[in-house]
């Protein structure tokens, strides 16, 4: 298995007091890696392709803010962190509504309701529906921060690690209608996470 769609151990981890002193190397590191994996879909819309390094910086991130130090602790967290892993046969992303500053969140978010039924990645010919975590959404409101998950047919992944396929993430909510062509970039980024794996 491909060393960044594994799951996160224990020992994959530093902690706040050892990753105090690596910190700024390691977050503008991961925030150049994650670059070419954020795609901003219409006026409202991005979402940032995951993987094991993206989400070790969220672990340790998530330990400094909180001051968590205990083994326990931690092993839980990594444990939440694995479930937003990618697998052999899944991509996995986290998906932001992002709303202007002067708008109304609960009637913004309110027309979005059913975005989940609505988000596809075409990789070449294929079409992949995304699978919303469940529990963040109703049919009367939406949560601004949504994790989701592509699934890779051995097909499809052959197509997203084929240089020049055409990636593209389109929403075809009724009231959200808008799609994007990835970078040749950001195709070569998601190909890389499973280089080596079988």
């Amino acid at each position: 298995m491909s060393s960044l769609v594994r799951p996160i151990t224990r020992a994959d981890i530093k902690g706040p007091a050892l990753y105090a002193g690596m910190r700024d190397d390691f977050r503008r590191h991961i925030i150049a890696l994650k670059r070419p994996r954020r795609l901003v879909i219409g006026d409202r819309v991005s979402l940032v392709f995951e993987n094991r390094h993206t989400l070790t910086l969220q672990i340790e991130e998530m330990l400094r803010a909180e001051s968590i130090t205990g083994d326990a602790q931690i092993r839980e967290e990594i444990a939440v962190y694995n479930e937003m892993m990618p697998t052999p046969d899944s991509l996995s992303a986290t998906l932001f509504i992002e709303l202007p500053p002067d708008a109304d969140p609960v009637l913004e978010l309110g027309r979005l309701v059913g975005l989940d039924e609505h988000v596809v990645l075409h990789v070449g010919p294929h079409a992949l529906r995304a699978a919303f975590e469940p529990g963040r959404s109703t049919a009367e409101k939406i949560s601004a921060v949504q994790y989701i998950r592509f699934p890779l047919t051995a097909d499809a992944r052959a197509a997203l690690g084929t240089a020049g396929t055409p990636v593209a993430v389109v929403i075809d909510h009724p009231g959200y209608l808008h799609s994007v062509t990835a970078a040749e970039e950001t195709r070569a980024s998601l190909a890389a996470d499973y280089a080596g794996d079988r």
